[in-house]
């Protein structure tokens, strides 16, 4: 009985139209393609942000408020894209919804 349940669960009530998949397809190709970019950029930026942070702590004399406002600006996330990401960055396209 629990076996079965887990597989209707699993199976999609509305099979997924050709348009679907595409548009699935081109999600995945272009957050792939923006985080081959975008992962070694941040952690660039990580790391410079780490060193900067700690020498603006030595250069201003320990002021740990001028230190915690470089590594929140640098250490922050996102750390890679997701689709959740991208469409909020795009924002909405109203051809989209009227699926």
């Amino acid at each position: 009985m629990t076996l079965a349940g887990l597989l209707c669960g699993a199976v999609p009530a509305v099979p997924l139209r050709a348009e679907d998949k595409i548009e699935k397809a081109a999600v995945i190709t272009g957050v792939t393609a923006g985080n081959m970019l975008f992962i070694p950029l941040k952690a660039v930026a990580f790391s410079m942000g780490a060193v900067s942070g700690a020498l603006s702590f030595v250069l201003t004399g320990g002021d740990e408020e001028v230190t915690g406002q470089v590594w929140r600006d640098t250490l922050q996330g996102p750390y890679f894209i997701t689709p959740e990401l991208a469409k909020k960055a795009i924002g909405e396209r109203p051809e989209l919804q009227a699926k």
